[in-house]
């Protein structure tokens, strides 16, 4: 009981039409109702059932930023929103999935999300200082920030457990909850005053979800080790990733050949595993000291999976402005 209040209060006090009752009622008379919300959540653990009732979702579409055009539905996000308690029993077996994947050196060593001491910062960190210390040495960087389309959402159930039961050792009655969390789940869609019918959802996470974020990355952790395969620098954060390789300026020609196969490797792994990289919203960039020039001409492209992407003189990256001279003034200016 102690812990579970722990995580409740720690918890943002939010409703959702489908609690049962306000989120502020329940924490006004929390001590009355610990014990048989304990209840609840220890049952659903040893039985290694996820209740059906938490198994409903909301759906308010959200856009993405206040200067994109409303009327275009690409721009909004389908944010699910869950009853409190379904997102508190989520947060118990977080705790202990992270504890049990921490202790075994489970999460990808480049994956930032969701490891203790890690964020979009130490992100950030590590792929500027390997740009910084390659420039330093005379060499460019090639930097290709990879962009999915709704990732969380075509998530292949039956994919997922089987890397949980073989890739992470998770069986029994643990597997049991997870299979159980993934199926059989449902949402409506409101908008305004008007909400659609239910439907059912056969395929991905919710966003918003607490779990969510978590289970992308163990879905995705074969594809850092077919990066390494072509000897390729990546930091990812999510369901954001970076690649990064660097090169002497007259290597630069082979490295964007390498970077290009790495590509459709990538894009090859993502279809198998119904995953989409949106090749629209892909960006690269060149990296280079203004000194350094190129024996062969400067690259002005680089095909991704067939499609021409003209490298850009500066990216938003995981929230940081970056140049292709590596100055801060963009990122500067865009803070003021």
């Amino acid at each position: 009981e102690a812990e579970l209040k722990a995580t409740i209060w720690k918890s943002k006090p939010t409703s959702c039409s489908l609690d049962p009752l306000p989120t502020s009622l329940l924490l006004e008379f929390i001590d009355d109702l610990l014990p048989t919300l304990t209840n609840i959540i220890n049952f659903s653990l040893s039985s290694g059932t996820f209740p059906s009732t938490f198994r409903s979702a909301v759906v308010k579409p959200l856009l993405k930023k206040a200067s994109l055009d409303p009327n275009n539905l690409k721009n909004f996000r389908p944010v699910s929103n869950l009853s409190f308690m379904s997102k508190i029993t989520e947060k118990v077996v977080l705790q202990q999935l992270l504890a049990y994947l921490t202790e075994h050196k489970l999460i990808c060593p480049s994956q930032s999300a969701y490891r203790p001491h890690h964020s979009t910062e130490t992100a950030l960190l590590k792929i500027t200082n390997d740009i910084l210390l390659a420039l330093d040495s005379g060499n460019v960087s090639l930097l290709t920030l990879l962009d999915l389309s709704a990732a969380f959402d075509t998530i292949d159930h039956c994919i997922l457990l089987d890397r949980l039961q073989h890739m992470y050792g998770i069986s029994g009655t643990a597997l049991s909850w997870f299979s159980s969390y993934l199926t059989n789940r449902t949402q409506s869609v409101i908008v305004d005053d008007h909400i659609s019918q239910v439907s059912s959802l056969s395929y991905g996470v919710p966003q918003g979800s607490v779990l969510g974020p978590i289970l992308f990355i163990l879905y995705t952790k074969p594809l850092s080790d077919l990066i390494q395969c072509h000897s390729i620098e990546s930091q990812s954060f999510a369901d954001d990733t970076q690649l990064q390789v660097s090169v002497p300026p007259s290597n630069i020609q082979s490295a964007i050949s390498s970077l290009e196969t790495c590509l459709s490797d990538i894009q090859t792994w993502m279809l198998e595993n119904k995953l989409k990289l949106n090749n629209d919203k892909t960006e690269a960039l060149l990296l280079r000291s203004s000194s350094k020039s190129f024996s062969v001409g400067k690259p002005t492209t680089i095909s991704v999976c067939g499609c021409e992407i003209s490298f850009s003189s500066s990216a938003r990256n995981l929230g940081f402005y970056i140049r292709d001279d590596m100055s801060m003034e963009l990122h500067i200016k865009n803070v003021c």
